[in-house]
């Protein structure tokens, strides 16, 4: 499969990076600060560079080395978003992990649940990964939805697991294995099969939101 080529569901869009999106991501990072702080990774040695173009270029030697697919998200052609498969395990593990972010205005049109659900297909079908995990703060509403509506099962709580917006923060982590969606995670949502409890958080671990 030509990873370059848009994977596209009506006005949705997913596509590998490219050198030029690096203005349009910059922008839309830029004027979406308040929107994006709370969930953005940090480092714990203190601020980097804010360069999208070395960002891109870091992000695309990665995928030539195998260790991650760096995509963009679009609505009807325009960069919306980022969604990153990062952390590529192969041999006996053979998963990954999935980030994200959208643009504050292009919220609520389901585009990250269809580019998540997209991009797991391909590494399940195409890069012949087994699982794929997303691990989201408690306090996301807006992101636990994504995996309530794509039917990820909740797999456990992780403390002070990533650093995000100057601290160590909770996470709680879910995944799906191929074998859970033969047909495909967009086929499964869009049919109405996505198991609607899959995701629930026990109230064990559960953390104010």
């Amino acid at each position: 499969m030509d990873l370059t080529a848009p994977q596209q569901h009506g006005r949705i869009s997913l596509r590998l990076v490219r050198p030029k999106d690096a203005r349009p991501l910059q922008n839309e990072l830029l004027s979406n600060r308040s929107w994006l702080r709370p969930w953005e990774a940090t480092s714990p040695d203190g601020a980097v560079s804010f360069d999208m173009r070395l960002g891109i270029r870091r992000l695309l030697q990665q995928y030539r080395d195998g260790a991650g697919v760096p995509f963009v998200m679009e609505w009807d052609g325009e960069v919306v978003g980022q969604l990153n498969v990062w952390g590529i395990a192969r041999g006996s593990l053979a998963s990954a992990t999935i980030g994200y972010w959208v643009s504050e205005r292009f919220a609520g049109r389901d585009i990250t649940p269809t580019c998540v659900a997209l991009a797991t297909d391909i590494c399940f079908s195409e890069l012949r990964l087994h699982r794929m995990e997303i691990c989201i703060r408690p306090e996301n509403t807006a992101s636990l939805r994504v995996v309530e509506k794509l039917g990820f099962r909740y797999e456990g709580l992780r403390r002070r697991y990533i650093h995000i917006n100057g601290d160590w923060r909770d996470h709680y982590a879910f995944a799906l294995v191929r074998e859970e969606v033969p047909e495909g995670v967009l086929r499964r949502w869009i049919d109405g099969r996505a198991p609607q409890d899959a995701a629930m958080v026990p109230p064990a671990d559960r953390l104010p939101a």
